[in-house]
């Protein structure tokens, strides 16, 4: 993956210099003179959530960061309560109990709706953090989950406490939603969102931007697979011959379903994990194996899951027993007019302060909350609006670029006030 660099170091020196402000339109300079006041304040939350651990296996702490970003949002003149998820859609990995969402909303005196999204579960086993605790290096913040997604939830807590102090509530109602089960493919929030997102004008998805920080305008969708073959079990050394070997038979029907990607149409098919057996002298009676699938159209995903579905009757041991199972985790996400406008206008926001805004129309392969809210609204769908981040779900490589904090404030207060008069194009 090539890597850029180009944007953000512009932005260290932006915030450094009060230059831009010279061509800014006054109202226009006065959020970017507020979003460089907010830079070490989005900072402290940022290490306020970090020290706080929450996989998304871990309700508990969920709940503790559910508490705080709620209390952050009230503080911002947001009404904010917290949601148990009631309406969930069971996946084959979802655990009895899912992690909570945040729902904050400010009754403005216009009438377009907007919809902020972020997710405060991470990938991470709890008790990691003693080890990578949040730390400043440079121009780079570190820590568990910083990038993906608390950057996002402290961007947008800090973009609702600028329009608070800039005194705008042109929109109708601005409403945030924060959940804590992205990680887990949403199975508790997507309901939720899609429900949510149906009323909006505009939804603005607060996922890193990526070391460029480009929007994105397209995901893939993502779905998985999941084949058990049931043998027979017998002593591999006296009578093999009379066990069902359950991993040869999960061998060829991976195999003969290997060629079903169609790179060229956004379709992939990967199988990733597998096991078997039980001792290394017993015929193994069970075999597993899962796969990660992508595409850029529902519909593909239900062409391979016919395909895959007709495969499997082809056995190499017609005594074993196969079973596939297939579910869309996430449904792609593809450009609209809308959100092609929108992306069109968010770029005129970054020249305003001297920057480029790259823009993705196609889609790169992973997935977002933001497909699900694109189900069935009209409005516009832009993911991508978080700050500048790298390394995500590795660690201690995790980081946000604290030079792109500047720009992503004005961007998102920017794009807020304008979608709230009409001005951005943000309906299909």
């Amino acid at each position: 993956m090539r890597v850029l660099f180009s944007a953000f170091p512009l932005a260290l020196l932006l915030a450094a210099s009060p230059a831009p402000c010279r061509a800014l339109a006054p109202s226009h300079a006065a959020v970017l003179a507020l979003a460089r006041q907010e830079q070490q304040p989005l900072l402290d939350t940022l290490r306020d959530l970090v020290q706080i651990e929450s996989g998304s296996n871990d309700v508990e702490a969920l709940a503790r960061i559910a508490a705080l970003i709620a209390a952050r949002l009230q503080q911002r003149g947001a009404t904010a309560e917290i949601l148990e998820p009631v309406d969930i859609h069971r996946l084959d990995d979802t655990p009895e109990r899912i992690g909570p969402m945040v729902l904050a909303r400010l009754q403005g005196q216009g009438t377009k709706n907007i919809l902020l999204l972020a997710h405060m579960d991470t990938v991470y086993p709890p008790g990691m953090l003693k080890d990578q605790p949040f730390r400043l290096d440079g121009d780079r913040a570190w820590g568990l989950g910083i990038g993906d997604d608390k950057q996002g939830v402290a961007a947008i807590i800090h973009t609702v406490g600028l329009l608070q102090k800039l005194g705008f509530s042109d929109y109708g109602v601005l409403t945030v939603l924060i959940n804590g089960d992205e990680e887990i493919s949403s199975p508790g929030a997507r309901n939720t969102i899609t429900r949510l997102a149906a009323a909006q004008d505009a939804v603005l998805s607060f996922e890193g931007g990526g070391a460029d920080g480009a929007l994105r305008l397209a995901t893939s969708g993502i779905g998985a697979a999941y084949l058990t073959v049931q043998g027979k079990a017998a002593h591999a050394g006296v009578s093999p011959e009379q066990g069902v070997n359950a991993l040869y038979e999960l061998s060829h029907q991976l195999l003969q379903m290997r060629d079903l990607s169609r790179h060229a149409q956004g379709l992939k098919l990967h199988w990733t994990v597998a096991s078997a057996g039980t001792h290394r002298n017993v015929v193994p009676a069970q075999a597993r194996a899962q796969a990660d699938a992508r595409a850029l159209q529902l519909a593909d995903f239900h062409a391979l899951e016919q395909a895959m579905q007709a495969r499997v009757h082809n056995q190499l041991l017609p005594e074993s027993r196969v079973q596939l199972k297939f579910e869309v985790r996430r449904p792609p996400l593809a450009a609209s007019a809308a959100s092609r406008r929108v992306a069109a206008h968010a770029r005129r926001i970054y020249r305003e302060i001297g920057l480029q805004l790259p823009v993705l129309e196609e889609a790169t392969g992973g997935g977002t909350d933001a497909a699900f809210a694109a189900l069935q609204t009209r409005g516009a769908v832009v993911e991508g609006m978080g700050l500048g981040s790298l390394g995500a779900h590795s660690g201690n490589a995790e980081h946000v670029l604290i030079g792109s904090i500047v720009p992503r404030l004005y961007l998102a207060t920017r794009l807020v006030m304008d979608l709230s008069r009409g001005a951005a194009g943000e309906r299909r």
